[in-house]
């Protein structure tokens, strides 16, 4: 375990002169040199032209409008796929489409992406002329060849890594497919469909289709709260463009113009929407949705997007809440057998470079987050299987730094084509399949292919903090400056610093959380909490204390206090 200062040179940098040493050091850690690149008005948007596909997209979209044709929108089963759909739904009914019905494949029956299976279903169903793939499709060659057969055209809008093929859709709009020249590759895959769908507004709007149809032109900012909230949850790159999205996102839900279904989430899990920043998407909103896809159907959570009022909303939030407790219990269960299972494999320094765990009893809508909470733990690469069928097991693969999973997917099949049967996704995630006899060759196949990939150094866990903060620096004032600074995500991430402090008392609150009261030279005392620490910790005498933390706003009973979150306890005495 390493701890290190992120490289920050503020020379070149034209920040405001009120702007206190550590806020510069951050900006410019994370590559922003001027405060304009922190401008993110709506207006600062890429504009969609180079977007590869997208005039095929339009020009199918406005054939289906005139002729009347039924559209079937076909999505994933996570809170991006959900966003998605509910995006796509809404804004063409709002457009003036008749006919839209969607369709999301259940991951027990059908697996993701529009597959053979589910086109058939569509087909049976809707009888439609145009399915509209959101959040995948572009891995999907054997679905849009079976459309084909069944006189269904296919637009497939997605974000992920295309492979050596793509289907023969009538239009592919995905910014990191071959030859597009979109800026910004890191769109989630609502992202995607809102580029598409505002593009769509504006080439109605200049046929003069909602003027000559008495139709209100809809205001494509009244979904940026679904685009906000799946680029979250999805966990993609907050590039500027990205960070825009989210924050005109965040900004609707606070000023509480948002849609009911996301009011209903956030009440049930007891947080106030007037306050809420970008984790708060991926830790609370997002996991409540994403759990009815992993336990039962995602239809549930879209259904709570699409509720008109909260009344109508709050009682499927409260499902969903359900399912998220269900889903937690669970995955400490999963968690446990994990742990045990990696005893027996080594206890010390000897584990593989590449984790493969399976049991026939794991959850498979759960297993991608264990594999996450063990990529965590161990920093390696981790897949962890559930069984699919009486031959067949499926899994969730999670990375680190320096390990693209999918491209060691794809090197790992061209040295064993034998071994994996379908496999996709993109540089920290993936899904894949296998025979489950061939479980324990993949386990040795996967582990060659990630020491070929990494060295060892990769393996040893560094945490980049941002320096020290002074005392004039551990107040309510900068950590409110920290919190309206974000959003903050992936690959733009929320300030974190290391410090040591005299531990006052400390003390356990709820199971596993560590609350502290700490003292810092000139600065009196200021509370701390970390929250889920190994035990070790919790039966700790404490007198001094070294911490990677971030710098929170806490909130009681209508007071504000600056506190503590502990992200890691480096060394203690």
């Amino acid at each position: 375990m390493t701890v290190l200062e992120r490289s920050a040179d503020t020379s070149a940098c034209d920040f405001p002169s009120h702007w206190s040493p550590a806020l510069r050091r951050i900006f410019a850690a994370r590559g922003v040199t001027g405060s304009e690149q922190l401008n993110y008005s709506a207006q600062k948007l890429l504009p969609p032209d180079g977007l590869k596909g997208l005039p095929q997209a339009i020009a199918r979209l406005q054939q289906a409008l005139q002729n009347n044709e039924h559209i079937v929108i076909v999505g994933d089963f996570d809170a991006d796929g959900a966003t998605s759909t509910t995006l796509a739904y809404q804004s063409l009914k709002a457009m003036g489409f008749q006919k839209v019905d969607y369709l999301v494949p259940n991951r027990f029956d059908y697996g993701y992406g529009l597959t053979p299976e589910i086109v058939e279903v569509a087909a049976e169903r809707f009888q439609p002329q145009l399915i509209i793939t959101v959040d995948n499709g572009i891995s999907s060659c054997d679905g849009v060849a079976t459309a084909m057969t069944l006189d269904i055209d296919v637009i497939v809008t997605d974000h992920h890594l295309p492979g050596d093929q793509t289907p023969e859709a009538c239009a592919i709009v995905n910014p990191n497919q071959r030859g597009c020249e979109f800026e910004s590759k890191q769109l989630a895959g609502v992202g995607v469909i809102f580029y598409v769908m505002s593009a769509l507004r504006k080439a109605l709007r200049e046929q003069g289709w909602f003027k000559s149809r008495g139709i209100a032109e809809p205001n494509m900012a009244q979904y940026l709260d679904l685009v906000a909230l799946g680029t979250v949850a999805d966990v993609v790159p907050l590039d500027y463009n990205n960070r825009i999205l989210v924050h005109q996102g965040l900004q609707r839900i606070r000023a509480g113009v948002a849609r009911p279904g996301i009011y209903a989430l956030l009440q049930v899990a007891r947080k106030a929407y007037d306050r809420i920043a970008s984790i708060d998407l991926g830790f609370i909103v997002g996991p409540r949705l994403n759990a009815a896809g992993r336990l039962d159907d995602i239809s549930r959570g879209i259904a709570c997007l699409l509720a008109q009022s909260l009344p109508e909303a709050l009682p499927i939030a409260s499902e969903l809440d359900e399912l998220n407790h269900e889903r937690r219990a669970i995955e400490r269960s999963m968690q446990a057998q994990a742990l045990e299972l990696l005893g027996e494999i080594d206890c010390g320094d000897h584990l593989p470079w590449g984790l493969s765990l399976y049991e026939p009893d794991w959850h498979q809508g759960v297993i991608g987050i264990l594999a996450g909470r063990l990529k965590e733990r161990y920093h390696r690469p981790v897949i962890a299987f559930a069984e699919a069928s009486d031959t067949e097991i499926k899994g969730s693969a999670r990375s680190i730094e320096g390990l693209h999973i999918r491209d060691a997917l794809d090197r790992l099949a061209k040295h064993y084509p034998h071994l994996l049967q379908k496999f996709g996704g993109h540089a920290m995630a993936a899904g894949l399949s296998l025979k489950k006899q061939d479980f324990a060759e993949f386990s040795k196949a996967f582990d060659e292919t990630v020491r070929e990939m990494l060295n060892e150094d990769a393996l040893t866990q560094r945490w980049l903090t941002d320096g020290e903060l002074s005392s004039d620096e551990l107040t309510l004032e900068f950590a409110h400056q920290i919190k309206d600074s974000g959003p903050w995500g992936q690959h733009f991430p929320e300030p974190s610093f290391v410090g040591t402090f005299n531990v006052i008392n400390h003390r356990i609150v709820g199971e596993k959380h560590l609350k502290l009261a700490l003292s810092h030279p000139s600065r009196g005392i200021i509370d701390a909490i970390a929250f889920n620490v190994d035990s070790e910790w919790l039966e700790r005498e404490l007198s001094e204390i070294t911490l990677v933390y971030q710098l929170d706003v806490n909130v009681y009973q209508g007071d504000e206090s600056a506190q503590l979150i502990v992200r890691h306890i480096v060394e203690a005495a």
